[in-house]
């Protein structure tokens, strides 16, 4: 057997979720990736492309923050990818389900950096003072991978699942937020499909970005102001089909909405 060279198999299975975009979901790369620092590589080799092709990168999402989900892939830390400018949609937006890939709806407070989170061990009050402001969003969660059929290596290879973003409002400053105890309610055609509380999501949104800011700056890919924060879903993820409608409130946040064409 011909042994393939790391760059090589980094450069091939990157390719091949890159094509999945426009094309139809594949089998599991994770038997092609040696371990979590591999899959990330494949990722970044992705998001280095499109940059190539002009885009940029406007912030992270953070995933596998549901210490069940953690236990369900073997694993005992959050993940996270990329986001870039053609993936945020404002308030209302009208999405075409057949350009996402397998879809699915999840409620997140963002959070939007007013400064750089670039120091080793960042904290939370560091997060609290670098952040300008915090909205409601609905990730759209997308899978390249048939049948979501994904452990840790295919989910980060596959940039964290990320497919679409949904800012919602009104933008508030974290004075009197109470981002543990809000409650989150998620309708898709008017029935409750999810329901958490900011509590789900590492015990507080807030110790999901200092995570997020610490991985950062280890990687030397710290985060910057402006940049928008995912901080990790408030319930479960729930798919959508064409015609849907999706609305989410998170209490002392606020509301948003996105609808499926």
């Amino acid at each position: 057997m011909v042994e393939i060279a790391a760059d090589e198999q980094v450069g091939a299975v990157a390719r091949q979720l890159a094509d999945a975009y426009a094309g139809a979901p594949i089998a599991p790369v994770a038997d092609r990736i040696a371990d979590v620092a591999q899959a990330y590589r494949v990722q970044l080799a992705q998001i280095e492309e499109r940059i190539a092709g002009g885009r940029r990168i406007v912030g992270r999402k953070i995933g596998l923050t549901s210490p069940a989900v953690q236990r369900q892939l073997g694993v005992g830390e959050p993940d996270f990818g990329h986001l870039t400018d053609e993936m945020v949609h404002g308030d209302n937006a009208a999405l075409a389900h057949a350009d996402l890939r397998q879809p699915r709806v999840e409620a997140e407070v963002a959070l939007i950096l007013g400064a750089d989170l670039d120091m080793p061990n960042p904290t939370v009050a560091d997060v609290i003072a670098a952040t300008a402001y915090a909205v409601p969003a609905l990730e759209v969660v997308a899978s390249r991978i048939a049948d979501w059929k994904i452990g840790i290596l295919d989910t980060i290879a596959d940039n964290a699942s990320a497919g679409a973003v949904v800012l919602g409002g009104p933008a508030r400053r974290l004075d009197g937020l109470d981002l543990s105890g809000c409650a989150m309610a998620l309708r898709i055609n008017d029935t409750i499909v999810s329901e958490g509380r900011g509590a789900d999501c590492l015990g507080n949104p807030l110790n999901a970005a200092a995570w997020l800011a610490a991985r950062s700056h280890a990687l030397g890919r710290p985060l910057r102001a402006g940049e928008l924060i995912l901080t990790g879903a408030l319930g479960p993820m729930r798919p959508v089909a064409p015609g849907d409608a999706v609305h989410a409130e998170i209490a002392g946040l606020g509301t948003v909405s996105v609808t499926f064409r």
